[in-house]
């Protein structure tokens, strides 16, 4: 079942292969998605892994989508992309990896079914995600949290460095 006109919130990362490569690919196909217009992608960023950290530095970004798909649906086309760069989910958490899509916020809605959380469980803790996504949706809803600006301002963004336009 469609969903009329939701903004959508993803987060791209990636710290395999040619990572900057990997995420400007994605929002190309972020940007291709049926229903879906790609409103706003972020500058890339540097940041330190997070939960494993013996592994290579990530890069990261957020997209703004504008969608009728429903969430289930748009995690589907998510998994897709992943898969199509190459991302083997191997059920190793945190992880080392190619490419990493993750459904942040759907519009106000909280999402809570088999296999997808939304907001995203941690993305209040997760200064890798708020700082791009700050750059483009800064006022978006955070069930919970306020707004996603709200919530960057009660971490440290430290460490969070741009390195380029996506």
């Amino acid at each position: 079942m469609a969903v009329p006109g939701v903004r959508a919130c993803i987060g791209l990362g990636a710290n395999l292969g040619h990572p900057e490569q990997a995420v400007r690919a994605a929002l190309l196909a972020l940007g291709a998605l049926p229903d879906s217009r790609l409103l706003a992608a972020s500058r890339l960023y540097r940041t330190a892994a997070w939960g494993r950290v013996d592994q290579p530095d990530y890069i990261n970004a957020a997209a703004l989508l504008d969608t009728q798909l429903a969430p289930e649906a748009l995690l589907g086309h998510l998994l897709d992309i992943e898969r199509g760069a190459g991302r083997v989910r191997d059920g190793v958490r945190w992880g080392p990896r190619l490419l990493d899509l993750d459904l942040l916020l759907y519009g106000d809605r909280s999402v809570d079914v088999p296999g997808l959380r939304v907001p995203h469980p941690h993305l209040h803790e997760r200064a890798f995600a708020l700082v791009p996504l700050a750059e483009i949706a800064a006022d978006a809803s955070f069930p919970g949290h306020g707004s996603v600006g709200e919530a960057l301002r009660r971490i440290d963004a430290a460490g969070v460095e741009a390195v380029g336009d996506a």
